[in-house]
């Protein structure tokens, strides 16, 4: 571990696959998630993936880089669960994917990152420029909210449960009670 804040390219330059992100340079590592969350995750990613767009793809827990710090700066880059990119992101051989290229990313919430998904990702997300995030939600009923970028930050839609269907940005229907393993 480097005794020092890590700007992005150290971090995408640390050995082996880790669950960890870089939190203004700082090296902070992401809980456990659990079966029913990465079922859910899973499960999303197939519904997805009939219903994707020509031209657009998914990935699943790869690194982000939010592209909040200036070159050289301490960085950030998170591991979301679901992100909607543009097939020209997967083209890349090397390097974390940048937030211009993210659609859509997706948080399922687990129960020790309720908080970090909610509040500190979606203002993150937002900084970021990510036009769209959708939050997850697996307790009680199953329940999405879809946030879009709207003036400085993100405009959040109440929670969708049962079926979450949209145009923006890009026709997709998602039943979400098929999410709950």
């Amino acid at each position: 571990m480097p005794g020092h804040l890590l700007t992005i390219e150290e971090y995408a330059a640390l050995d082996g696959p880790g669950f960890t992100e870089l939190v203004e340079g700082r090296l902070v590592t992401s809980p456990g998630s659990g079966r029913r969350h990465d079922v859910a995750v899973c499960l999303l990613a197939a519904q997805l993936e009939r219903q994707l767009p020509r031209g657009l793809a998914f990935v699943v827990r790869a690194e982000l880089d939010l592209c909040l710090a200036p070159d050289g700066a301490p960085g950030f880059a998170r591991r979301p669960d679901l992100m909607v990119v543009g097939r020209a992101a997967l083209t890349r051989a090397v390097g974390l994917v940048r937030a211009d290229e993210v659609l859509v990313v997706a948080e399922v919430v687990a129960p020790d990152s309720k908080r970090t998904d909610y509040v500190v990702k979606h203002d993150e997300y937002a900084d970021a420029g990510i036009p769209h995030y959708w939050i997850v939600d697996l307790t009680g009923p199953v329940s999405l909210v879809a946030c879009h970028a709207g003036g400085s930050g993100y405009l959040n839609a109440p929670a969708i449960t049962k079926t979450f269907a949209t145009d923006i940005p890009f026709p997709v229907r998602l039943d979400l009670d098929a999410l709950a393993p």
